[in-house]
Formats: structure tokens, sequence, C-alpha cells
């Protein structure tokens, strides 16, 4: 993905509520939001090409979430596999934590830049793969955001869908259900100003054009929004919305996954 919004707030009856938009070419083979034919617990979207996800989840109430870092002078291993698979890794890997703990040792220097989010009902683990930082971190509770650099860094499009997320959260905000507002905000086609933008070495007008929320382009744009919610029980619920060329809707898929995985499929 390439934005993401979310609420952690461990403790109460609903510790994740998450919502982001995924940026790529239109050309690159991609599967809709549904189970995996070959490893049938997870349930997510899927990069045809290289086999990955950038948001999946598993029943029982585990969910990960993956942006790409944007960064022209970070040094990407000759050959390094695709940041995808560390999602569908996330949700296959006996212990979530060992297994980050060891990305966050030098594992993750294989990859190309990236920010992973693993998350159970109770804990929720950001891995930050970097220019000048690999770090692994406890995310605190509150809303935050990711775009393709570190976890909050203020660029404008992110600071709109925090927002968002932020006043669905307030007393006063009870009239504007989640996901609606935020939604709005994911979907916002409108540029950031020049003043505005991040520099990450991609040149002005291509910094303009990917500074908008929703994508809109012939080539290369927002394909999908997504967004989940995970309960105490570990219950999951989760909504993809798909777009063509130009923004043109393509359709829409929402699954419900339950607390737990039986050997024949789920509960």
């Amino acid at each position: 993905m390439c934005l993401i919004s979310f609420a952690w707030q461990p403790g109460t009856t609903t510790p994740l509520r998450l919502m982001g938009n995924r940026d790529e070419f239109y050309a690159r083979p991609t599967a809709p939001l549904g189970e995996w034919q070959d490893t049938p617990e997870l349930v997510g979207g899927r990069d045809l090409e290289a086999g990955g996800s950038w948001l999946a989840a598993k029943p029982g109430g585990v969910v990960a979430a993956l942006t790409n870092v944007r960064d022209l002078q970070l040094s990407v291993p000759p050959g390094a596999p695709s940041r995808g698979e560390l999602v569908a890794n996330a949700l296959q890997c006996g212990d979530i934590e060992a297994w980050l703990t060891k990305l966050s040792e030098g594992e993750a220097l294989r990859y190309a830049g990236f920010n992973l989010l693993v998350a159970t009902p109770q804990r929720l683990w950001h891995l930050h793969r970097g220019r000048d930082r690999l770090a692994l971190s406890e995310v605190a509770p509150g809303v935050h955001g990711l775009s393709n650099a570190d976890l909050n860094s203020p660029w404008p499009k992110l600071l709109h869908v925090r927002g968002a997320l932020e006043h669905t959260l307030l007393p006063s905000g009870y009239f504007q259900a989640w996901p609606t507002a935020v939604q709005r905000a994911m979907q916002n086609p409108q540029e950031a100003a020049v003043e505005e933008l991040p520099d990450t070495g991609v040149g002005l007008e291509l910094e303009r054009q990917l500074s908008a929320a929703f994508i809109v382009g012939e080539r290369y744009g927002t394909r999908a929004t997504s967004w989940l919610t995970l309960d105490s029980h570990g219950h999951i619920e989760i909504t993809e919305q798909r777009f063509g060329p130009l923004g043109r809707f393509e359709g829409e898929t929402t699954l419900a996954l339950p607390n737990r995985i039986t050997k024949s499929g789920f509960a």
C-alpha cells in the first residue's frame, strides 16, 4: 500500500480500525480480495506477478499491511525479494515477535525500503526499513498514519486521512460513522501545494502526482481502497473497493473472518 491510516485502541471492543490505498501500475496482474488458492487460510488481495500482498489477514485475528518506502538514495541489494512476501510470511510464521526481531536484526536489509504492520487483538508491531534506520517497535495506542516514509511522517495526504480518522473517534464525530469520513479522505484526488511536498528524489511533477491520497492516472494510480476492523475476540471484517484507469470503479468485496480456523478451513 502507499497510504494507511489506523486507530490502535488495545483493550477496547475494536482494537484496530485500518484503511489504506494501494497505488500501482494497472498492467500489473492482481487478484481481488479473497481466499488464496494455494494458502486458503490467508485472505487478501494478491500481487500475481510476485505472489505477495499489501494487506492480508487470517482467521484467528492476525492482520499484516505493508507500504513501500520511496527513497531513491536507499541502497537495494541485487535480486532483492518482493516486499509483498513479508505480508504472507507474517501471517504464516509461528512466532510473530521472534520473526520480526530477526528481520530487525538485519534480515530486513535483503529488501528494498518498507514499513510492515502486524497486528493481533493484543499487540501491534511496526517494522521500518529505511535508508538510515532499521527498527522494530510496538505501536503506541492512538491514531497513526503511514505513507512511503516512516510512521507519522507529516506528508499532507497522511495528515489529512489521519485527521479524518481522528474525527470519527471523537464524541462530536459520531454522526460520521466509520468508515465514511475516512473513505472520503482516502478517495480525495486533490494534490498538495508545491510548498508542502516532500522531496523523495522523483522530481516535482511526479512528486505532485503522488501527493494525492487517491491518484488518478491512465497507466498508474490508486487501484484499491481497503478497510478492516479487528475486534477483541479476533473477528476481522475487511472490504476492498477496486479501481481501474482514471479512477474507474471496478467492484467491491466484503469478507468476514472468524476468530479461529479449522483444519478444513474457516470455522
